[in-house]
């Protein structure tokens, strides 16, 4: 299966529906601009009333004679009838999920049609370009009553450019946001995650030169641990600029001309060079600039990671990951995780339990993720939510999955955290799955060549011996990591089965153990045979380690999961009531006794 193009991917997802949203720009907390976060003004729209003749895949509405919610209007006279109001209607706050915000919205799939206002004075010769960074599910943005376009994907930053589009006062944007699940999305309609709804990230209107620093990709080449290999691309009328790259604390000043295409490259040696590691994360000031334009500011720490045989090496040292798996989710409030604080709290639990590798599950986490856990020293697995069975031989699907999976990637690039890109979690064996997700991991290759690239696959178990183990799946032939879930002792058996367990492997790879556990509801006491107790939990715990340690090539873990997360899976009345209880943390902050089994092991294991 080919890889999709950029331009492709954007045809394939909008064919029916116009305009797609552009690429979003690197680094945009560190440019010029405006916050438009805070409280927006909403309409919940189950009807979709906000629209006249609307059909579902359609892209363009034609407006009632007075006007859909998107233009925003008020009576021009007595004699107009308009049966919405924004400024009279219930605000949420943005970034934030409507289901945590309101008790009626709690459990509601649908539309939200969101509405801010703001002034602003453009300056002369600037471009201005309104940026997401990120809504759940589908975003369809008006800026004064045009369309600006659409972004499908609920986890991935997204822009559209509005120079020469503002007005000095009184603009507004309406954003209409519906997070219903469908068949051929991604992720699709059933998973075990909440589906918070909502403009649930950072929106800023950023304003640049003309001529703009729109991506870059500064890190070591491919296998050496003293060369930097960077890549600007500009954007602007221009076709050739100067280009100026420094890292001061490396005496590194350099310069290249951009090609045609507006890209210019470097390659310089880094003396002197410290590289980030999880005990010691070195972090370098970086500046890029245009002459007589644009710059921007970053801190980017450079190290190597690879696999040779079994092995995991960063910085050519042999390394054991010491992980858990997480979710984009404050359990204290119960609500999707957005800002720098929600993300100190959860890598501070990680860096707590002694991790110094987390997964972060299952789709792209918000950018604040990464760059703490470039200050904390904490190894990252980011992944996209292509999740159980999805529609394998549909195009558009494909379409959709490359391309959160390229706006991951240009996002985090930089990031000396992410060492894995993961395409996929638990999709069962099938000829069609495996050329989908080989497609994904020539994208992500692709796109960058110096991370490792997996999938959290499954386990089969050997039809004439229970206690046999196979992990043999064809994908596996494709992946640098053999990651894979298991759930012996909870789903399968009690956790004594855990000690007659034998493994064979199809691959000769490290071997990750993507996820493991059980739950547990905080306070829960009894026996270690009592479903749904700490004991239980903790039992399993010592049980499954034990296990592991007996595998020759395992070199890491994540288990399943450092917090309780709610799920509409999980219903048991006076147990789970919506939360899954596999977390090591419970709803209210408070540790379980099988937090301390695994910070105790991985104490044993620096």
């Amino acid at each position: 299966m080919k890889i999709l193009s950029r331009a492709l991917v954007a045809l394939l997802i909008c064919s029916a529906s116009g305009a797609l949203a552009a690429p979003a720009m690197q680094n945009v907390n560190a440019r010029t601009g405006l916050t438009l976060n805070g409280k927006w003004h909403v309409i919940v729209d189950p009807y979709e009333n906000g629209f006249y003749n609307y059909r579902r895949d359609a892209f363009d509405a034609v407006p009632q004679p007075t006007g859909g919610y998107f233009l925003d209007r008020k009576p021009a006279d007595r004699s107009e009838l308009i049966e919405y109001d924004f400024d009279s209607s219930p605000t949420l706050m943005v970034p934030g999920d409507w289901n945590s915000q309101d008790d009626k919205l709690f459990w509601y799939e649908g539309t939200v049609w969101y509405r801010t206002t703001f002034d602003f004075a453009p300056k002369a010769g600037a471009r201005q370009f309104l940026h997401f960074g990120g809504a759940n599910y589908q975003a369809d943005v008006y800026l004064n009553g045009a369309k600006l376009g659409r972004h499908v994907g609920g986890f991935t930053p997204f822009e559209f450019e509005v120079t020469g589009k503002l007005k000095a006062t009184g603009n507004s944007v309406v954003v209409k946001v519906d997070n219903a699940r469908h068949a051929d999305a991604v992720p699709t309609v059933n998973t075990d995650w909440w589906n918070y709804g909502g403009i649930t990230r950072d929106v800023t209107l950023v304003e640049t030169p003309a001529l703009l620093i729109r991506n870059y990709r500064v890190q070591l080449g491919k296998g050496s641990t003293s060369r930097i290999e960077a890549s600007v691309q500009l954007d602007g009328a221009r076709a050739r600029a100067d280009v100026a790259l420094e890292i001061p604390a490396l005496r590194i000043k350099a310069h290249a001309a951009s090609d045609a295409d507006g890209v210019a490259r470097f390659e310089l040696p880094a003396r002197g060079l410290k590289l980030w590691s999880p005990g010691a994360p070195q972090l370098y000031d970086v500046r890029i600039s245009i002459a007589g334009s644009d710059a921007v500011a970053d801190r980017i720490g450079f190290r190597s990671i690879a696999v040779r045989g079994t092995d995991i090496l960063v910085n050519g040292q042999p390394a054991f990951l010491r992980g858990i798996s997480l979710h984009e989710e404050n359990p204290l409030r119960g609500g999707r995780a957005y800002s720098v604080d929600d993300a100190r709290l959860l890598l501070g639990w990680a860096k707590e339990l002694g991790c110094n590798f987390v997964r972060l599950a299952h789709y792209p986490h918000n950018e604040y993720m990464a760059r703490v856990a470039d200050e904390m020293g904490l190894m990252l697995w980011e992944e996209v939510p292509v999740y159980w069975t999805i529609q394998w031989q549909n195009p558009e699907t494909l379409a959709n999955a490359t391309n959160q999976l390229t706006e991951l990637i240009e996002r985090d690039r930089n990031r000396a955290s992410v060492i894995v890109w993961s395409v996929a979690n638990e999709t069962p064996v099938s000829e069609p799955r495996t050329k989908f997700l080989k497609a994904l991991v020539d994208t992500a290759r692709a796109l960058d060549d110096t991370r490792l690239v997996s999938a959290a696959m499954e386990v089969h178990v050997d039809p004439a011996d229970g206690n046999h183990r196979i992990v043999d799946d064809p994908f596996g032939a494709y992946t640098d990591l053999l990651s894979f879930n298991q759930y012996i002792g909870w789903y399968d058996g009690l956790p004594d089965k855990l000690k007659n367990i034998r493994w064979t492997f199809g691959y000769d790879k490290p071997v990750l153990i993507s996820e493991f556990g059980a739950d547990a509801l905080q306070g829960k006491h009894g026996d270690r045979l009592t479903r749904f107790s700490e004991e239980y939990q903790e039992d399993l715990y010592r049980q499954t380690l034990a296990m592991l340690e007996k595998i020759p090539q395992w070199r890491g873990t994540t288990p399943w999961i450092l917090t309780d997360f709610r799920s509409p899976r999980r219903p048991l009345p006076n147990i789970q009531d919506g939360w899954n209880r596999k977390g090591l943390i419970g709803e209210n902050g408070v540790k379980k006794k099988a937090f301390f089994v695994l910070q105790d092991f991985y104490r044993s294991r620096r």
